[in-house]
């Protein structure tokens, strides 16, 4: 079981609108393995390349997450004061991981001493082209702030640190909606046992 690549011709995009990101109309003409296609129009918007991180203190055994408002989320269930990882886009000519450093200084106001690569994957792959990469990030949590986030994004970000197994249960409780999140602490609880292999060969 693999994705793959598919037989497709695709034209475009047209620009249906630039906000924070855009939005572009493509024609796609898909080629099928009995010889048949498909003539299909598709609207996405552009997300490009995100990295998130799961801050984690090994000697205190705490994950480092944030509070964030997020307007989608309320819309969609009314909390929008949403538990999340660190995450934000990776700028142009900037490698993934050193996104990934920057992101957690900037909203969780601690810089990681060292990143474990965690997964990759396409969070809505129907509606957006983003690809987002994840990393446990090792840090220290007695040195969070109060409050975080880049201001030039009029961004407010509120660090905070618990116990791991207080967030594996608020995820398997389904108290948190965020995906990043959930997958990340997921891929935390499988790889428990591997993490202090990890991280030592991530600090080597």
């Amino acid at each position: 079981m693999e994705d793959r690549p598919a037989r497709v011709d695709v034209e475009g995009p047209e620009l249906l609108a630039k906000g924070f990101r855009p939005y572009e109309r493509y024609r796609v003409v898909l080629h099928h393995a009995d010889g048949t296609s498909d003539h299909q129009v598709r609207d996405i918007v552009r997300g490009g390349q995100v990295v998130g991180v799961l801050g984690y203190d090994p000697e205190r055994d705490l994950v480092v997450l944030i509070r964030q408002f997020r307007l989608a989320a309320h819309l969609a269930d009314g909390r929008g004061d949403l538990v999340e990882i660190v995450a934000g886009m990776v700028e142009k000519g900037e490698y993934p991981d050193a996104a990934a450093r920057r992101e957690c200084e900037e909203e969780a106001g601690v810089a990681p001493r060292a990143l474990v690569p965690m997964l990759a994957f396409t969070p809505t792959p129907g509606l957006t082209d983003e690809y987002a990469r994840l990393y446990l990030g090792i840090l220290d949590a007695s040195r969070l702030p109060e409050r975080a986030g880049s201001a030039a994004e009029t961004e407010t970000t509120r660090p905070f640190a618990l116990p791991v197994d207080e967030a594996l249960a608020a995820i398997a409780e389904g108290r948190c909606i965020n995906a990043f999140l959930i997958l990340a602490l997921q891929w935390l609880a499988l790889n428990r046992a591997r993490l202090p292999e990890l991280i030592a060969a991530a600090q080597s």
